[in-house]
């Protein structure tokens, strides 16, 4: 009895594993098809702005308030994320940089290419 468990628990972490590698393999591929366009933030005109994007299985929703060419804020009303939360703090080097150039969170790179490519829809969206 023992090692048919044994031979369960292998086949079980073996499963797991590809899973694993499966996932962050089909991830990085998908990642390398988005494109974050730069957007002239200083030429963007005083106002709220509501974005959103979707990278299966991460959708993001934000409000983009502008003022004087400069962001001042990004709320994050939706993130459908898995285990990606920490990506939200990808809204405070944006903020910081001003830029959408910034480096994706570690261990949340999906969610956080999500949340710039929503920011990146807001401001370009015309009024």
């Amino acid at each position: 009895m023992g090692k048919r468990i044994m031979i369960i628990f292998v086949v079980v972490i073996l499963l797991v594993l590809c899973v694993k590698v499966g996932a962050d393999f089909w991830t990085k591929r998908t990642l390398k098809k988005v494109d974050i366009n730069e957007v002239p933030i200083s030429q963007v005109a005083d106002g709220d702005y509501l974005g959103e994007a979707q990278i299966k299985p991460v959708s993001a929703k934000v409000n983009v308030q502008v003022e004087n060419g400069k962001i001042i804020d990004i709320e994050i009303n939706d993130h459908m994320t898995g285990l990606g939360k920490k990506g939200e703090k990808i809204i405070d080097q944006i903020m910081k940089k001003q830029s959408l150039k910034v480096d994706a969170i570690s261990g949340a790179t999906q969610s956080s290419v999500t949340i710039t490519k929503a920011v990146e829809n807001a401001l370009s969206q015309e009024n």
